[in-house]
């Protein structure tokens, strides 16, 4: 074969070895969809939401697309601002791995441990993160001098801390006993909710120990953005 075929018969050996490549990558595509692991190695969870396990993994629809509702980009700003890294100094940041780590804990039969959306009950509707309690952000927030507007708000934050995060009250001294309080993780719904942000602050300057505060930031946002299962009360 002459130099000049040779030169003719290339860009096709080309044309063959990039279309090959190409439905290799049309292939690895589809095998990832199929599989769709969370992580290597850690295809699915098995997490207790009430009295229901579920079984939390991500989903296997190469077109499926965000909830109409995280869809959504402008929302003004106040309130829906972007949330600093750190939520309050002390408190760890986590992501949806940890998150998982935890509801593995909390399967397991480690009570010591409570996954908390803050957010309003209308959002909750609209799916949570399976295993999380809903404690409305505004039953535990206070203005900006720490007090609340009604007694009966007050009442409800000291039911929260006693009855749900395990804290101690002393109504004589009014002081909170903080040594076998719950490990907590707080989030919202994402990184333009300021309601799980608010909640920090505000257990943190109630004195709840800032290492057994955890918080999402990434919020439902993120979980649904990468097809992690939610669940529905």
């Amino acid at each position: 074969m002459t130099t000049t075929a040779i030169h003719r018969f290339a860009p096709r050996r080309a044309a063959v070895r990039v279309g090959a490549a190409a439905c290799g990558l049309l292939l690895t595509g589809l095998a990832i969809g199929a599989d769709n692991m969370i992580a290597p190695g850690l295809e699915t969870v098995e997490v207790k939401h009430g009295d229901e396990t579920v079984v939390l993994k991500r989903g296997h629809d190469l077109d499926a697309k965000l909830p109409e509702a995280f869809q959504k980009t402008e929302r003004g700003c106040p309130p829906f601002c972007v949330q600093p890294m750190e939520a309050v100094p002390g408190v760890e940041t986590v992501g949806e791995l940890e998150v998982i780590e935890y509801l593995k804990r909390m399967s397991g039969g480690d009570s010591s441990i409570m996954l908390v959306d803050s957010r309003t009950p209308d959002w909750v509707m609209r799916g949570t993160i399976p295993g999380a309690v809903n404690i409305p952000w505004n039953k535990i927030n206070t203005d900006a001098s720490g007090t609340f507007e009604t007694p009966g708000e007050a009442e409800s934050l000291v039911h929260i801390l006693a009855d749900e995060f395990g804290a101690n009250y002393d109504p004589d001294t009014r002081a909170w006993d903080f040594g076998d309080v719950k490990t907590l993780i707080l989030f919202c719904n994402g990184i333009w909710c300021p309601q799980s942000t608010a909640n920090l602050q505000t257990l943190a300057n109630l004195g709840y120990p800032v290492h057994k505060l955890k918080w999402y930031r990434g919020g439902m946002q993120d979980w649904v953005s990468v097809g992690l299962t939610s669940v529905k009360p």
